[in-house]
């Protein structure tokens, strides 16, 4: 039986993509051309557990387990916070945009998540949690002194995006379908939960 490869996450509103985008752009003009691959707005998401290939026939126990993560979390919201790169600036390989929520019910989330969701079969990652969102990639051909000018304009650029304090509200979190295709990925929301509800309430 053909999988589905998935993930779980919190879909962003359109004020924050924008936000993202005017960032994406303002990177850009500060790094090598062609040095790395930048994210689609419309395709970042605040990712809280990566499923991978997933059988069909596991969906709706995932879409259970994720509901009643789900209704132990009162809606909450959070900000985006700060630049930085995995593993670290010297090595980029990943530019992302941190996130800021001091009332732990981020973290809550995804460990609700995690309770519920793993025991199906989806195991929980040795990292620790880092929430982020992904704005770009280094391109596997990138050279070390691309790499390197990528880590310094990301340093150049922290100070002023440290003061960026656009906000958003989390009031579901959903279970997503994504599709490789040569244009990029396609997303499909398969299922969404509501943050606080009862099992019925659910969607």
């Amino acid at each position: 039986m053909p999988t589905i490869r998935a993930f779980i996450a919190v879909e962003l509103d359109a004020e924050l993509k924008a936000t993202l985008a005017q960032v994406q752009a303002g990177l850009r003009d500060q790094v090598p051309p062609r040095s790395v691959r930048w994210v689609r707005p419309d395709g970042i998401h605040l990712t809280l557990k990566f499923l991978g290939d997933t059988p069909p026939d596991k969906v709706e126990a995932i879409q259970a387990a994720l509901a009643r993560a789900a209704g132990e979390v009162e809606p909450f919201t959070f900000s985006v916070s700060g630049v930085g790169c995995f593993p670290d600036l010297r090595r980029p390989r990943v530019v992302w945009l941190g996130l800021h929520e001091p009332a732990g019910a981020l973290t809550r989330l995804w460990k609700a998540i995690e309770a519920h969701v793993a025991p199906l079969g989806f195991p929980t990652e040795g990292r620790p949690f880092s929430p982020h969102l992904t704005l770009g990639r280094l391109n596997r051909d990138a050279s070390t002194a691309d790499a390197r000018q990528v880590g310094q304009a990301v340093t150049a650029s922290a100070p002023g995006l440290a003061a960026i304090h656009d906000e958003m509200a989390v009031r579901a979190v959903g279970l997503i379908k994504s599709d490789l295709r040569p244009g990029g990925a396609v997303y499909t929301r398969l299922f969404e939960a509501e943050l606080g509800a009862k099992m019925g309430d659910s969607r």
